[in-house]
C-alpha cells in the first residue's frame, strides 16, 4: 500500500507540472460564431498526422530548453490545418523541441478554429469551395489570439526566463496566415520582434502594405506548392522589399505543401536549419550564449 501510494503521489506531481505548462489566453467571444463540445485530439487517417480540431479557447503549450542551452530567445509556434485543425507535431510539438535544442523556448499555439464535429479534418476535405466563407468570420479571432499570445509572453518574460525583445512569431500554412495578421495588428505590447510565415496562406490573409515598423521577416516555401502559395510568398516578399524592411526569403524547388518537420529527403527537409541560420545572423539569437 505505502508503495501504491508514491507511486499515486508522483503521478499526481508529474500531472500537476505539466498542468503548469499550459497556458490559457485571454480572449473576447464571439456571440455569432457557436462551438459545440470540447477540443479534440487524434491521428487523421486522412492526413496521416496527430491534429487538434475544434479549438474554441485559445491556449499555448510552454517548452522550454535546458537552462544550460537557454539563450533567451522565444518563438510562438501556430501550426497550420486550412483553420478547421492543427498539425499539433509536425508544425509544432516537434518545432518547439528543435528549437528547444538549440536553446530556444517555444511556446505553441493553439488558436480558435472553424467549429467542427467528430472529424474535422474529414469535414474540410469535404467543404469545397465554401472554405473561405467558413474561415473568414473566424480568422479575426485566430489573429487576436496570436496578438494575445505575443502579449501575454513580453509580459511574463521575467518569470519565462527570456528577452522581452526577442520573440518571434512562427506559422505554418494557416498558421502563415494568423503570423501575417499579427504583423499587420499588433499593438506595442503585441508587437513581435521577428516573423517566420512557412508557406503562408495568402489565399485567406492577402498581402498587404507593411508597416512602418514592421519587424524583420523569414518566408519559407517551395515552388511546388500545390495550393500555389509560391506566388504569394513572392507577393510578401516584395512588399516588405518595395518599404525597404528587413526581409528574406528561402525558397526551395520541391517540398510540395504542408512539409513541417517532416523529412521526405529534400533539400526542404532543412528549412528550420536556415531559420537559425538567418536568426544569428540578424542577432535574433545571442551567439555568446548559444554556443
Amino acid at each position: 500500500m505505502k508503495n501504491l501510494l508514491i507511486v499515486l503521489f508522483c503521478f499526481l506531481h508529474i500531472g500537476v507540472a505539466f498542468s503548469q505548462e499550459i497556458i490559457e489566453l485571454p480572449y473576447n467571444e464571439d456571440g455569432q460564431i457557436k462551438w459545440i463540445g470540447d477540443e479534440k485530439e487524434y491521428f487523421s487517417e486522412i492526413w496521416q498526422t496527430q491534429v487538434v480540431t475544434n479549438v474554441s479557447i485559445p491556449t499555448m503549450q510552454v517548452f522550454k530548453p535546458d537552462a544550460t542551452k537557454s539563450n533567451g530567445t522565444s518563438v510562438i509556434i501556430a501550426p497550420g490545418g486550412a483553420l478547421y485543425a492543427l498539425s499539433i507535431n509536425s508544425e509544432g510539438n516537434d518545432v518547439a523541441k528543435w528549437l528547444n535544442e538549440k536553446g530556444i523556448t517555444a511556446f505553441v499555439l493553439k488558436y480558435r478554429l472553424v467549429p467542427t464535429g467528430e472529424d474535422g479534418v474529414q469535414e474540410v476535405m469535404q467543404i469545397g469551395d465554401k472554405i473561405m466563407e467558413n474561415v473568414a468570420p473566424v480568422l479575426p479571432l485566430s489573429v487576436q489570439d496570436g496578438m494575445a499570445a505575443v502579449s501575454f509572453v513580453r509580459k511574463n518574460a521575467e518569470s519565462l526566463g527570456i528577452n522581452p525583445q526577442k520573440i518571434g512569431f512562427m506559422g505554418f500554412s494557416a498558421g502563415g496566415a494568423v503570423t501575417m495578421g499579427v504583423g499587420y495588428n499588433y499593438s506595442q505590447d503585441s508587437r513581435p520582434d521577428f516573423l517566420i510565415p512557412v508557406y503562408p496562406w495568402t489565399s485567406a490573409m492577402p498581402v498587404k502594405e507593411c508597416r512602418s515598423d514592421a519587424p524583420p521577416m523569414l518566408i519559407i516555401c517551395s515552388t511546388d506548392d500545390p495550393l500555389g502559395l509560391a506566388s504569394g510568398s513572392i507577393e510578401l516578399y516584395s512588399s516588405y522589399h518595395k518599404a525597404e524592411k528587413n526581409i528574406a526569403l528561402h525558397m526551395y524547388s520541391k517540398g510540395g505543401h504542408g512539409f513541417g518537420m517532416r523529412k521526405q529527403g529534400l533539400p526542404s527537409d532543412t528549412w528550420i536549419s536556415r531559420f537559425y541560420d538567418w536568426a544569428l545572423a540578424e542577432g535574433i539569437i545571442d551567439t555568446k550564449i548559444s554556443e
